[in-house]
């Protein structure tokens, strides 16, 4: 039997959990939120992606219920949220900082919120049992906040946050205090934890690979607007500006004017005295329309001898390498001045390099390789 596919947002008859309708958000003379639409399903572990001050914390603050829009309204299952206190709303919040109780135990800071709603001690205990058993923090039940380690201490503030089992989670930056391989080790946990309980995630990172590994769909967002929302691949693969393939991973571009070449086909000419390069594109263009091409550095070859066909072929000399362990990104410098980088993975180990600096060399990619974009 066929796996289904996690894809509501292609679904027309699914309602989402979370709607943004012209949500619009000032602070004085400052708009940090522009007429901003979006719809959140119900089981998404959703990202907001963007740079610091794009408008994705003033989000979820407005998920959570600190902020009010100016205008617009956001519903939340069906119903406007803007009425609802924020204790009220089937919506937590993990904070950055844990904002865990010094004083109380692992075992009391995830019965806290239950405590303060119900008194049926069973009911809390069974809760908090099934908590830490969720997060693996068993062992850790009777310490205090500072005798466990940073990433046990997000697993705590996790436990709490779902404890009362919200509809919706709203993570703030939630691992930007651990190190890299801690990191990358609660991502993983963080996708396990949200699968099992089914409850709806929206996270809000500046970290692409973050959001990249853990989200079933991102929004990337610039100056209280969104550029474009999509699955990972699709923003990797497809980016819809030049915004979004330059927010998301290295890449190349490669700014000229186009020229229709044959169905589907364009002509790139991007420099005096080099060949115009091809790309296909099912977006259509104007000729002399100016445009830039994308191109992710691992789909660029490089090579020391001249090969002997490609649709896309230029010369010039390495500039800098970079070698980071799995990959070699080369920089290479073409006679007009422009930089193309080209990716290599290391697959055996390197015993001598047999591209080096300022060696003359010739880069390639397929015409399919790049995305045509027109802003």
């Amino acid at each position: 039997m066929a796996e289904t596919v996690f894809a509501p947002w292609d679904d027309p008859d699914e309602k989402p959990l979370i709607r943004f309708r012209n949500v619009t958000k000032r602070f004085g003379d400052f708009t940090a939120i522009d007429d901003l639409t979006l719809d959140i399903f119900a089981q998404e572990f959703f990202a907001l992606l963007g740079p610091s001050g794009c408008g994705k914390t003033t989000m979820m603050r407005m998920l959570a219920g600190f902020e009010h829009p100016t205008s617009g309204s956001i519903e939340l299952a069906g119903s406007d949220i803007a009425s609802v206190p924020p204790n009220k709303r089937a919506v937590n919040m993990m904070f950055q900082s844990y904002a865990l109780f010094p004083h109380l135990s692992v075992w009391d800071n995830i019965a806290f919120g239950l405590r303060r709603e119900s008194s049926d001690k069973d009911a809390i205990a069974k809760r908090v049992e099934e908590m830490l058993k969720l997060t693996r923090l068993e062992k850790f039940a009777r310490r205090k906040p500072h005798q466990i380690s940073g990433g046990q201490r997000q697993r705590v503030a996790l436990a709490r946050s779902l404890a009362k089992a919200p509809k919706l989670l709203l993570l703030d930056e939630p691992l930007g205090a651990l190190d890299a391989k801690l990191r990358e080790a609660t991502q993983f946990e963080l996708m396990d934890i949200q699968e099992k309980t089914g409850t709806t995630f929206v996270i809000v990172t500046h970290d692409q690979e973050e959001a990249m590994t853990v989200a079933s769909r991102i929004a990337v967002m610039d100056e209280g607007r969104i550029m474009q929302v999509a699955t990972p691949d699709r923003i990797y693969e497809a980016p819809e500006s030049v915004y979004v393939a330059d927010f998301i991973g290295d890449v190349n571009i490669i700014e000229g004017q186009v020229k229709a070449a044959s169905d589907g086909l364009f002509q790139l000419s991007f420099a005096d005295g080099q060949p115009p390069v091809l790309a296909a594109s099912e977006t259509p263009f104007y000729d002399g329309q100016n445009a830039h091409l994308a191109v992710r550095p691992e789909k660029v070859s490089i090579h020391t001898e001249q090969p002997d066909a490609s649709d896309n072929l230029l010369q010039g000399k390495v500039l800098d390498i970079a070698y980071l362990g799995n990959l070699s990104t080369y920089h290479v410098e073409l006679p007009g001045g422009q930089v193309i980088k080209a990716q290599t993975a290391n697959t055996r180990r390197l015993s001598r390099r047999s591209i080096t600096w300022e060696d003359p060399v010739w880069i390639s990619w397929t015409k399919t390789a790049g995305v045509l974009l027109d802003r």
